[in-house]
């Protein structure tokens, strides 16, 4: 064991003790999967604690893991970790044209009402070994539990990450998952990541176009709360409803005539059933009863008696309960889906969200059904299937993930729709492993004349898995004992009368059959599809049945005038397909999500190009014209000029001011990015032209500008070939022409990367623990730990190095620690030192403020200049990335003497957001690279100028440009 003397005091060092236990930190889904699976594992001795949230309780004991004693911290999140948002002027629907959203970058962030969530795991991480994923095995579960991955290694990058895998909350499944940790499938998370970035993009696009130009078209009819949505599964939802509806209304009743023929002895009748069913010609009809009639008696031809049976059920996947629950039990699928997460949350059955319907062979299914014996409903007849033996019907389907749904646990306190639920999927069960119904089937064929007929009769032999399952029923027919050549005069023979009738509307049950056919959603979304899509008021429900809205008919019928099969399930589909392959390893990622991207936005322009036909297809739907009378709507064209050199993700591009008094250029990405340009009083107006420039490679556009005073065209003294004067209008590329932006009084560092965004040579270093510890380490020399405070200056923008004000009170890099040959790096630091902070220079003396701009992690003896330069080199290579804060990170090497000397890391230039990040491992996805770039120096100030005409030697007062 490591011993330390810190100021007299032992310290013990616990990172460096062999005997300590392994730590593991569990996240789980949910907050009641936490308690479930900790109180499983800890045979109910786990003590709860509490995190930052407090709807996210911490649990924590001891067990067995990987062979060890160790202790676990167990604790949860509530769904998904991280959302993705669009950044900057594409997040307000009027600030630009919808199309750009295909395009346009997209954060992903915390929402504030998870942040004490992220702060929790972050916090328990710090002293953790090993991280084990416990969300749900499916593809969200994944995804979720690869947020939760990025989130713990932007903490601790090397920490170990296992996946538990469960289908069940009992004690041998979740013990089995601890005793089987594997790792977790990356390529699941990234179909994910491809869905939910197409959603957000595609539902993004075409929801504000259709919303603000129906709204602006239809006031009296879409009111402004209402929200025209698309999804690329909603509205192929919304088609099958409308497609069955438009077969309704299409239909056309026929009248048709066919022929009825019964006999009745001993108080029984056996209807007969024509062998041509139906003609729909009268005359033709009557005349072969006319003949029938002639005749006027019955032959037996044939007899035929065969056994019969009734399928049990297959065994239950999520499809089979929300289409079993809403038709039997007459609650919507989203709410089935809902009581069913909360059964499987308390133990009670297996995993509701699955595709499979076949048990394994592994599965033992007698306990299961042993548990159900004391129920007094089915109790007995789980009886009698443990004296047949479990034998379950099953399927061919099987996501290779989890069991059909089945209960875990005996109950009898539930109550209301929980308790149809919980008793549909155990009578369910019971029937699945128990025996087929049997009966004997009689089918007698008989002929009057020419014309043949056929009666059957049932009788059921055993009941079997009918006396538990009773949402089926199997009815039995009586018939008379019938020979071949028995005759018998018809009680009745005439002409029945009819017609035919339209198909029925769609229900639930049908629609989600629909949508698992054609591939619409997963078994996971079914629900929730349907469910968005009867809040929208797309569709509505009548006797159970499902009718289009009138906005709802009128968007797909302008989809189909414009071609589109945007309404259709094949588009959908083919994602579908395509992210199954992304999870099997078959398909690239980066691949799917541009190819759908394209695929989507040709739509979109088709749509826009043709969008008359949705305001006719809708304006017939509401029985009104399009207002043609309507305020065009005023969508801010973004005009980008170039990258902006600051976050080098978004552009440069012109903004107004809020006062309307003129304009000025700032980032696209505002308020993650705060980089502005303001124009000076001397611009009356910018343009940002679609021509871009010829003599710089890059991508950048040019600008025509109008200055306030016609002489001001005079200050450019050489118009450069890429640039002309046009009408009063000075046309240029402000990144080539420095004159302009001389005259414009545009620093070059505000329109191009100059060098590094990040120095390390230069920038000052803040304070970082890489001891996973809440304390911050104290630096062993005691000249340190005596220092006061560093006072703050009062200037924040110290030119290139602007928000560091923070970073500048903790220390600098130690490169004034060598002596010698030195000197002369020692005296730049303390000029460079004493150009930011003149006020403190002047008050303290030389030693004294050179100990304070020592580090915690510089070393204690001198480092050589060789030392420091492949340190420099090392930090030079490191790609530059952005902090929380969306600015420059800053690069650093740690010198304290320990098991991370000289490594590499970057961190948080001001401190705010506590961004740390190991530089010799592999950036998590969360951070954001950028090009090489940054702030230079900038040259020094010239003699004041004139704010009116720019030149010197005068000032506004007394400019000549007044008198003239």
């Amino acid at each position: 064991m490591l011993i330390r003397i810190l100021n007299g005091v032992r310290h013990f060092s616990r990172s460096l003790c062999s005997y300590d236990k392994m730590k593991y930190l569990c996240v789980a889904e949910k907050n009641d999967a936490a308690k479930t699976i900790s109180s499983i594992l800890s045979n109910g001795h786990s003590n709860r604690r509490e995190g930052y949230s407090q709807f996210n309780k911490i649990y924590e004991f001891e067990m067995n893991v990987r062979g060890q004693n160790s202790k676990i911290v167990f604790t949860s999140v509530s769904g998904h970790l991280l959302n993705r948002e669009f950044t900057g002027m594409h997040r307000k629907w009027l600030s630009c044209n919808p199309e750009e959203l295909f395009h346009a970058q997209i954060l992903k962030y915390c929402p504030e009402r998870y942040e004490k969530i992220k702060q929790t795991i972050e916090r328990e991480v710090r002293t953790s070994n090993g991280l084990i994923i416990w969300t749900d095995c499916d593809r969200e579960g994944e995804n979720i539990g690869y947020e939760i991955i990025e989130v713990c290694r932007a903490i601790k990058p090397g920490i170990q990450v296992y996946r538990a895998k469960f289908s069940d909350m009992t004690a041998p499944s979740l013990r089995r998952a601890m005793t089987n940790l594997a790792a977790p499938d990356e390529r699941i998370s990234q179909a994910v990541e491809v869905r939910s970035e197409l959603d957000l993009r595609i539902g993004a696009a075409f929801t504000r176009f259709q919303t603000l130009r129906l709204k602006n078209l239809f006031p009296q009819n879409i009111s402004q709360d209402d929200l025209v949505s698309y999804g690329s599964c909603q509205i192929p939802t919304l088609g099958f409803v409308v497609e069955r509806y438009n077969e309704i209304e299409a239909f056309i009743s026929s009248n048709f005539w066919k022929i009825k023929l019964t006999h009745r002895m001993n108080n029984l009748t056996v209807e007969y059933n024509w062998a041509r069913n139906r003609l729909f010609d009268k005359q033709c009809c009557e005349a072969i009863l006319m003949l029938c009639k002639a005749e006027n008696l019955a032959i037996i031809t044939n007899v035929n008696q065969k056994p019969k049976s009734k399928w049990r059920p297959q065994a239950m996947d999520t499809v089979e309960l929300e289409k079993t629950g809403s038709r039997k039990l007459r609650i919507t699928a989203k709410e089935i889906m809902t009581i069913a997460e909360k059964l499987y949350t308390q133990g009670f059955i297996s995993y509701p969200r699955t595709e499979t319907n076949k048990f394994s062979p592994d599965l033992k299914l007698r306990p299961l059904v042993e548990m159900q014996t004391a129920h007094p409903d089915w109790g007995e007849f789980a009886n009698r299937v443990l004296e047949w033996g479990p034998n379950p019907r099953n399927g061919n389907k099987s996501d290779q993930a989890h069991p059909p749904i089945h209960p875990t646990k005996f109950t009898n306190s539930l109550a209301g729709n929980e308790k149809r639920v919980y008793e549909l999927i155990v009578r369910h069960f019971l029937a699945c492993v128990s025996r087929d119904a049997v009966g004997s089937e009689t089918i007698v064929n008989a002929t009057v004349g020419d014309e043949e007929f056929n009666a059957t009769g049932l009788v059921i032999l055993e009941r079997n898995y009918l006396d538990v399952y009773i949402y089926e029923k199997w009815t039995g027919r009586e018939i008379h004992r019938y020979e071949i050549g028995n005759t018998f005069v018809p009680t009745v023979l005439d002409l029945h009368e009819g017609k035919t009738s339209p198909p029925s509307l769609l229900t639930e049950a049908d629609l989600i059959a629909l949508m698992e056919k054609h591939g619409i959603g997963t078994d996971a979304t079914h629900a929730e599809h349907i469910s968005t899509i009867k809040d929208r008021g797309y569709i509505g429900e009548v006797d159970r049945g499902l009718v289009p809205g009138i906005l709802g008919m009128g968007l797909v019928e302008g989809y189909k005038l414009m071609n589109l099969t945007l309404s259709q399930p094949e588009l959908r589909a083919g994602l579908e397909v395509d992210l199954k392959a992304i999870c099997e390893g078959r398909k690239n990622p980066n691949d799917v999500l541009q190819e759908q991207i394209e695929i989507y936005k040709n739509c979109y322009q088709t749509i826009t190009r043709e969008v008359a036909h949705l305001d006719r297809a809708v304006g017939n739907r509401f029985g009104v014209q399009p207002d043609n009378n309507a305020q065009p709507l005023r969508i801010t064209s973004i005009h980008k000029i170039c990258k902006c050199p600051k976050c080098q993700t978004e552009s440069i591009i012109i903004r107004r001011k809020k006062d309307n008094t003129g304009s000025f250029l700032s980032c696209q990405g505002y308020p993650t990015c705060k980089h502005a340009i303001w124009l000076k009083i001397n611009v009356k107006d910018v343009t940002s032209l679609d021509e871009k420039c010829t003599n710089c490679n890059n991508d950048n556009h040019k600008l025509k500008i109008k200055f306030s005073q016609p002489y001001m065209l005079s200050q450019v003294e050489e118009v450069p070939a890429y640039s002309r004067v046009e009408n009063g209008h000075y046309i240029t590329c402000i990144y080539c022409d420095s004159k302009a932006r001389e005259v414009l009084q545009i620093k070059t560092e505000d329109v191009k990367v100059l060098g590094n965004v990040v120095s390390a040579s230069t920038r000052p270093v803040v304070q970082r623990n890489p001891v996973i510890n809440s304390n911050p380490p104290r630096n062993n020399n005691p000249a340190l730990n005596n220092n006061p405070v560093r006072p703050q200056s009062n200037n924040r923008n110290f030119g290139t190095n602007s928000n560091n004000s923070n970073d500048n009170r903790r220390g600098w890099p130690d490169n004034s620690r060598s002596s010698g040959s030195n000197n002369n790096s020692n005296n730049n630091n303390q000029q460079s030192f004493a150009n930011l902070f003149p006020n403190f220079t002047n008050n303290q003396n030389n030693n004294n403020s050179q100990s304070q701009r020592r580090n915690w992690f510089n070393n204690d003896g001198d480092g050589s200049s060789d030392d420091r330069r492949r340190d420099k080199d090392k930090l030079n290579a490191l790609p530059n990335v952005l902090c929380g804060c969306n600015a420059a990170a800053l690069k650093l090497i740690v010198r304290k003497d320990g098991p991370n000397k000289s490594r590499p890391f970057y961190k948080c230039n001001g401190d705010k957001c506590k961004f740390f990040q190991w530089g010799d491992v592999p950036l998590p996805t969360t951070v954001q690279t950028m090009q090489a770039g940054g702030s230079g120096g900038g040259n020094e100030r010239g003699p004041k100028k004139c704010g009116i005409c720019r030149q010197a030697g005068h000032n506004r007062k007394n400019c000549p440009s007044i008198n003239r």
